[in-house]
């Protein structure tokens, strides 16, 4: 589609989710001979999204492979930066590292660890792990990090934020190549958030143009208020994430999860992706919604219109 990028929600985010290893790295094969330019990858209990990207890059050629998004609380950024360098040889250049802090309930109700100076993290994680992508060797000082040491393998290694807020649009722009967005339409970012981060870039003397990667749940149907209202009660739980919040809310007040889904027939769906590009969205990642009575058609209908579009 003109002046967007099409991509796809694999693995865990695939129709059905993630079935044994062989059939799940099928679906990257399948994805590229579709003619989607991107595939994403979760990194929620599943598997692990860099060591499936890896995998997945041996069977595939052209189709580009990120993830959305590996949490960074867990993992320190130096060893982030070594497994991601290692990943982006084995896709011999076409991995983008997707991260994100998660949420509270995550970090410290799950993990036991604290959630606290969410965007000084963000900002010092970023930092250390470009420095070791750029150069191979990092010297960073910081309030929340202190990192000193060197890798092998330094290479390009585009780097994409999950953060929503004030802060985290600004580390966006300034520091990692730009954010991935999920519950976030195209009034919050066409008003927010593509603004926001262009922004930062620009101050911060950037010359590459950020990425804007709008991740949403999508049918293809006949029936979209149906499909709405199924979203809203899929997707219950990130309307009660703050972060998420936030975003609904930039929407309309209240706004239930399912508001923000694509929906529609195939007319309409193109139209609604249409607006998200013209908000200031680079790149559409699908997150496509089995739905109605026969699931397994409704999905395979929005897999083809989808790649039809990525081929415009």
């Amino acid at each position: 589609m003109k002046g967007i990028r099409i991509g796809v929600g694999l693995g865990e985010l695939a129709p059905g989710g993630a079935g044994d290893l062989a059939s799940t790295l099928q679906q990257f094969v399948r994805a590229e001979q579709a003619g989607f330019q991107t595939a994403w990858v979760a990194n929620i209990f599943g598997m692990d999204a860099m060591t499936l990207v890896a995998l997945a890059a041996r069977d595939t050629k052209t189709l580009e492979l990120g993830t959305a998004v590996v949490p960074t609380f867990s993992r320190h950024p130096f060893y982030m930066a070594q497994q991601a360098l290692t990943t982006q040889l084995a896709c011999n250049g076409r991995f983008v590292l997707g991260i994100g802090p998660s949420h509270k309930i995550v970090i410290e109700n799950m993990l036991g660890l604290s959630y606290t100076g969410v965007a000084k993290h963000v900002e010092e994680y970023v930092q250390v792990v470009r420095a070791l992508a750029d150069t191979g060797k990092v010297s960073h000082q910081g309030t929340v990090y202190r990192v000193n040491g060197s890798l092998q393998n330094a290479a390009r290694l585009p780097i994409l934020i999950g953060g929503l807020g004030p802060r985290m649009r600004r580390i966006a722009g300034a520091i990692a190549d730009g954010t991935i967005t999920w519950m976030t339409g195209a009034r919050a970012i066409g008003e927010q958030l593509a603004p926001d981060i262009t922004k930062a870039a620009r101050e911060a003397g950037r010359k590459d143009p950020v990425r804007i990667v709008c991740g949403l749940p999508t049918v293809v149907t006949n029936d979209a208020a149906g499909a709405r209202e199924a979203a809203s009660k899929a997707f219950a739980l990130y309307g009660t994430l703050p972060s998420y919040r936030a975003m609904l809310d930039l929407e309309r007040p209240g706004a239930a999860p399912g508001e923000v889904a694509i929906a529609g027939d195939e007319r309409a769906v193109e139209e609604q992706i249409g607006r998200l590009r013209d908000a200031g969205v680079t790149d559409f990642h699908a997150a496509i919604m089995p739905f109605g009575a026969d699931a397994k058609a409704s999905a395979e209908r929005t897999w083809n219109v989808l790649a039809e579009l990525a081929k415009k």
